[in-house]
């Protein structure tokens, strides 16, 4: 225990880990009443499961062969012989469920109780972005296992892109790789997920919190009004 007490004390010495923990996972939150509090966790949450997706993510690509001829088999391979395997791929896939979820619930909450405003336009604009973002891994990730519901699903998807106004068909073209999908989209799909996406989501993930380190959290509506009123 001393020694684990010494090392920590040398690592926050030259790093500031200590500082940096206060920083971002150690604030207060504002006072609020029942379980208003809670909702000043999705925020976390958001990170905690795009660390999970991060990670199950490099795993699974380890044994992942993007072409049409192996895509599925190596989703098979996956399941079946890669030690926890199934567990990993379904933790991934639920995962980025519930960080679809998360995120939506975590707008929401900054929405309602106003912490888009003044002075943080910018960090909600931030997280509209990364919403956006979290939707695109969604699409990607879809198509990877190559099998017929996913194949189907993306050309629907594809398809609907394609009807939009004036950009309609260079936007499905570039989606599909040409005019119809094959092996360029499935390599297209692969490294926007495994490799666009993730740079993007990461560089604004750490502006986000830089600006919300930055400004602080904002205060309940209820206590704000309750300020102004006795100012």
């Amino acid at each position: 225990m001393r020694n684990n007490r010494r090392l920590l004390g040398w690592l926050d010495e030259r790093t500031g880990l200590k500082k940096i923990w206060e920083t971002l996972f150690a604030r207060k939150i504002p006072e609020s009443k029942g379980s208003v509090a809670w909702f000043y966790t999705l925020g976390s949450a958001c990170l905690f499961v795009f660390v999970v997706q991060v990670i199950t993510g490099v795993l699974l690509a380890m044994n992942y062969v993007p072409s049409p001829d192996h895509a599925y088999d190596s989703v098979r391979f996956i399941d079946k012989q890669v030690f926890l395997g199934h567990f990993l791929r379904g933790l991934h896939k639920w995962g980025a469920t519930f960080m679809v979820v998360v995120v939506l619930l975590h707008m929401l909450r900054v929405y309602f109780m106003g912490a888009y405003k003044y002075p943080r336009e910018v960090t909600w604009m931030m997280g509209v972005v990364i919403l956006l973002l979290v939707m695109a891994f969604s699409f990607t990730g879809y198509l990877l296992p190559w099998d017929q519901k996913a194949y189907w699903a993306t050309a629907v998807g594809a398809n609907i892109a394609g009807q939009t106004p004036v950009v309609g068909s260079h936007v499905a073209k570039i989606l599909k790789g040409g005019e119809e999908m094959g092996v360029a989209t499935l390599t297209r799909f692969y490294a926007l997920h495994v490799l666009v996406l993730p740079i993007l989501t990461a560089l604004l993930v750490g502006i986000h919190l830089f600006l919300v380190v930055w400004h602080g959290i904002s205060e309940p509506p209820e206590k704000t009004n309750r300020q102004i009123e006795s100012n």
